[in-house]
């Protein structure tokens, strides 16, 4: 037989195509035999049970192709920060090369981070980030989530109560948008908060929290929101006999379903938002990129998902039962990603 000699310059050019066609760039390492870990704090709403299936079914792929060798997900059973802690600690312990945090806290899990990188472990937090400089930080800006809101009501020509219906208490991505919130009615007299509830980012407890106190509000022309609490507010309105407000909805589908059920009805509108949960599968390939050798931005911003009255009809159709409006990164877009953001 034959034999096929490159010169160094073909070889360097075969190599080049090589790694184009696992989308990955000429200096990668491989990493076929690195461990990643998902450490999530809660599982108990539609969004967080969306980003766990995106993640499984995403990180299943890479480790049949052999891009990485594991990608299991832990979930805590109590959201504590300190049980969350303890399960950093064990994945050190269990010789992860990177860890994905959804986080309960940015700033409690910090020891536990420290402690991961100081290992040689990449730590990665996306939605509920971590103050640690030595973790990396995707999400969303929070702030405009929460001030877009306002702007929305303001378009409408709203003014008078609002009503805010906050997230998970302590959580990075709850105190965010509740400060975009509050900024943007300071810079706005036509509107006052007259209550505040927590809602836990789930409809059964929104409806609940808000029922509770609706007696002791006045007239409320609007409702702030952080998704998932949109349908069981609307819930608490009707059982009370009260008038429904423009209520902001987060894209979960049964707001969505609701949402068009009253447009159809009566021509209700308002407008919705959220960070896509996908956004643990650009998290996924983020700590892939880094364990490949790629250079990574340590704070990087995803586009926020909006459903407008216009494209409602789109998000319902493509939107299961049960789930969240939803977008999965695949590695192309994530180094195609990185490369715009350096």
């Amino acid at each position: 037989m034959k034999k096929i000699r490159l010169s160094s310059t073909a070889l360097a050019a075969a190599l080049v195509l090589g790694a184009a066609a696992l989308h990955l760039p000429a200096h990668a390492a491989d990493t076929k035999a690195k461990k990643i870990a998902l450490s999530n704090n809660f599982a108990g709403n539609s969004w967080r049970q969306a980003m766990l299936k995106s993640w499984d079914k995403v990180t299943k792929d890479a480790v049949t192709k052999g891009v990485v060798a594991q990608a299991p997900s832990f979930t805590t059973s109590e959201n504590q920060a300190t049980e969350q802690a303890a399960q950093i600690q064990n994945m050190i312990l269990q010789g992860f090369d990177a860890i994905v945090i959804n986080a309960a806290s940015p700033t409690a899990l910090n020891g536990a981070v420290k402690q991961a990188c100081d290992a040689g472990i990449v730590v990665v937090s996306f939605d509920g980030i971590v103050t640690e400089p030595c973790a990396y930080r995707i999400a969303v800006d929070f702030k405009q989530l929460g001030a877009m809101q306002i702007d929305y009501f303001a378009s409408r020509g709203l003014k008078g109560n609002l009503l805010e219906v906050r997230g998970l208490a302590g959580v990075f991505v709850d105190d965010e948008i509740h400060q975009g919130i509050t900024a943007a009615v300071a810079k706005r007299p036509e509107y006052k908060i007259v209550g505040s509830v927590h809602g836990n980012w789930t409809q059964t407890v929104a409806q609940k929290e808000v029922s509770a106190i609706l007696s002791t509000l006045p007239q409320v022309a609007a409702v702030a929101t952080q998704g998932g609490d949109g349908y069981g507010v609307a819930q608490a309105f009707k059982a009370a006999g009260r008038p429904t407000p423009v209520i902001f909805m987060g894209n979960r589908q049964d707001e969505l379903a609701w949402w068009k059920e009253q447009r159809d009805a009566n021509k209700y509108q308002t407008m919705s938002a959220s960070i896509a949960p996908g956004a643990s599968t650009f998290a996924f390939w983020v700590a892939q990129q880094i364990l490949s050798g790629a250079k990574v931005p340590k704070e990087m911003k995803l586009p926020i998902s909006v459903v407008t009255q216009e494209t409602l009809d789109d998000a319902v159709k493509k939107t299961e039962v049960g789930s969240v409006v939803n977008v999965e990164y695949s590695q192309k877009e994530v180094i195609d990603f990185i490369a715009k953001a350096k």
